[in-house]
């Protein structure tokens, strides 16, 4: 009976360090937004460099009804192809006003149900929630925890948060995310001319990875590091957005700055290459992974903030 036992316990023993050896780390993410019209434009994706892909933003009409969107169907099996999985982002900073009403509990039960079977027949592999401000309701927790309840099995769902809004984000809430991006900038931009400034410096990201993880108590693995691929102009003809592929192309040298004069007397603020390896640096010590706004206002070539982050992040793995 002793040799059956400490037999058994060598098994058990052998078994959990193959366990254990077999085990690999959650894969660094990199989700890349793009917008609905992205699907007529995938050539200038870089799957390979990505982990998810979030289509920005598949809304309903004000009856929950959705519409089919051109394209998307290529495009999600493109990033499968690759092996990237797409979710569809509802919402944004821009959403319908009428999101009060969808997520109200008179209204969400349909709503939810229109939601899982257009990210069921279009093989999303998730759904990503982007209520921002206003419509951050005290209806937001019960929306989010029954949409958690209704997803398929091995589906995500995941959110886009900013600091300001946190206090309105209930742990409960907070608690149904396999990840949340955190959108580490709009710190200022067009919608404030009178406040000029850097509008995503690397002390705002630390900031708010040290909020998200040590006052919200989420894990950083379930943290994704948000960057911007554009930047925001400030001047006497007012104040304005351009891509940073734009900004690379109108600016010699603008790779190596993140602010610069514009012809107007203005200034330009961006983030630029160090910015941006100093951001990813900081995302593998303390997130899960990073988020880009957007995908395709990115550069080509050795001006790509994608491929910098790309070689970065396999460096680090490689250790």
């Amino acid at each position: 009976m002793k040799n059956k036992v400490l037999t058994l316990l060598a098994l058990c023993v052998l078994f959990y360090g193959v366990a254990s050896a077999q085990a690999k780390p959650e894969k660094f993410r990199v989700v890349g937004y793009v917008r609905g019209e992205a699907a007529e434009m995938t050539d200038q994706i870089q799957f390979k460099k990505i982990t998810h892909l979030n289509i920005a933003f598949i809304n309903p009409d004000s009856t929950s009804r959705f519409t089919e969107v051109k394209g998307i169907r290529a495009i999600v099996t493109k990033a499968h192809r690759n092996g990237v999985k797409v979710l569809m982002a509802i919402a944004g900073g821009n959403a319908p006003r009428y999101y009060r009403a969808l997520i109200a509990p008179a209204n969400r039960t349909l709503f939810i149900a229109n939601l899982i079977k257009y990210m069921n027949d279009h093989d999303f592999d998730g759904i990503d929630v982007d209520i921002e401000g206003e419509l951050i309701t005290n209806d937001y927790e019960g929306f989010v925890i029954q949409l958690a309840a209704a997803m398929t099995h091995g589906k995500l769902l995941t959110a886009a948060v900013a600091t300001p809004y946190g206090p309105f984000l209930t742990a409960a809430s907070l608690a149904q995310f396999d990840f949340i991006n955190v959108m580490s900038y709009d710190k200022t931009g067009p919608w404030r001319p009178q406040v000029s400034g850097q509008h995503s410096p690397l002390s705002m990201a630390v900031t708010d990875l040290d909020y998200w993880q040590n006052e919200r108590k989420i894990p950083k693995q379930k943290l994704n590091l948000g960057v911007p691929f554009y930047g925001y102009s400030f001047g006497p003809s007012g104040a304005g957005s351009m891509p940073y592929k734009e900004i690379i192309v109108t600016y010699p040298g603008a790779r190596d700055k993140d602010e610069l004069s514009t012809a107007d007397g203005g200034m330009l603020y961006y983030n630029g290459i160090a910015t941006i390896k100093a951001k990813t640096k900081l995302a593998l010590e303390q997130s899960g992974g990073m988020m880009i706004w957007q995908l395709l206002q990115d550069a080509s070539g050795s001006d790509s903030l994608l491929e910098l982050m790309h070689r970065d992040i396999q460096a680090a793995e490689k250790h």
